[in-house]
């Protein structure tokens, strides 16, 4: 096989991989209870004493559920109860792609099994196998419903290891599981896309951020005329550096840390679409993709208030309907308009 090309075929799928990460709101470091949940289980049914959920972009590792045992003599650190001597609980929910064995799992695309690390001279130096003491290693390819592989759950332990058949068939099922996460979060996706189509309406700019590095995942027609369009998923504050000057991306931080809209009452901008700068009122409110999920993102609504003594309550009756729609996304409800505007 030429190796140009297969270089260039792992740089693609890489690439891709990546932005299917983004799109399922993946792309990131934070925890969440499900992969959590799945970790632990992992561990459990292995008796090992690491266990993760990893996803992997083509820069880095991001382990969004992991199992590790502590070293108080008042806990079992084994999750069946045996004990374990190594303190892991430091061990960071990050790591480069040249880190471990999960790399290798994503690229040859199927589960790989190794008993003793120091019977393969390719995996003996690695990283984890230093810095951990790890010598035995399962990880099972996690696969989401389009069928592509987003990274791994895999279980690693301090000796030698017999993964018999029974546990890697179990592994491979439990990744099976998370088949539905991956398909609700389509499902919410596609819901999305009725809410901006209303936005697409709107007569006023609009933006939808992810994260607390605000990606930019939707700007309406309003938005980009206003302040310019920039690609999706790019770093909010280095691709609008005009509403960053006037402090719009410090009242989102407000609002995605707190849990609270944040309001500019009032600054100055020049505008891509006037020839004179113009005063606007920004409102930036959490958005959450059901009741009781942690912040997603802010939605930022922003007024043209020129030679007006305060922002219209059109602005105001918008955004204080946004929470609401998008915890209706997470119950399953449809996505009904907000006041004034048709779908």
């Amino acid at each position: 096989m030429d190796p140009l090309k297969t270089s260039e075929q792992s740089r693609i799928a890489s690439e891709q991989r990546k932005l299917r990460l983004q799109v399922l709101g993946l792309n990131s470091v934070e925890t969440e209870a499900t992969f959590d949940r799945v970790a632990r289980l992992a561990a459990s049914f292995t008796q090992a004493p690491l266990a993760m959920v990893n996803f992997i972009n083509d820069e880095r590792q991001m382990f969004r559920g992991m199992y590790v045992p502590t070293a108080s003599p008042e806990e079992k650190a084994d999750p069946a109860g045996g004990g374990i001597v190594f303190d892991l609980s430091s061990v960071a929910r990050e790591a480069p792609n040249d880190y471990g064995f999960c790399p290798h799992v994503v690229a040859q695309g199927s589960q790989l099994a190794l008993e003793d690390v120091f019977d393969y001279p390719r995996f003996k130096g690695n990283p984890l196998v230093n810095d951990m003491g790890v010598r035995s290693y399962l990880g099972t390819p996690l696969r989401d419903n389009s069928g592509m592989i987003l990274g791994t759950v895999c279980v690693a332990d301090m000796k030698p290891r017999v993964w018999d058949r029974e546990i890697r068939q179990a592994m491979q099922e439990l990744s099976e599981t998370l088949l539905a996460d991956f398909r609700l979060r389509d499902s919410l996706l596609a819901q999305q896309q009725e809410l901006f189509a209303v936005f697409d309406g709107a007569p006023f700019p609009i933006m939808l951020t992810e994260g607390a590095n605000h990606l930019l995942r939707y700007a309406n027609g309003k938005q980009g005329n206003a302040f310019g369009m920039v690609p999706q998923f790019s770093p909010g504050r280095v691709a609008l550096p005009g509403l960053e000057s006037v402090g719009v991306f410090n009242a989102m931080d407000e609002a995605f840390h707190t849990g609270r809209a944040a309001t500019l009452p009032r600054v100055q901008l020049s505008t891509y679409d006037s020839a004179q700068p113009q005063d606007f009122s920004f409102l930036c409110t959490p958005v959450r993709t059901s009741p009781g999920a942690p912040i997603s993102g802010v939605l930022t609504v922003a007024m043209n208030i020129t030679g007006q003594p305060f922002a219209g309550h059109e602005q105001q009756a918008f955004a204080a309907n946004v929470q609401e729609r998008f915890e209706r996304l997470g119950s399953g409800s449809a996505a009904g308009a907000f006041p004034g505007q048709r779908v």
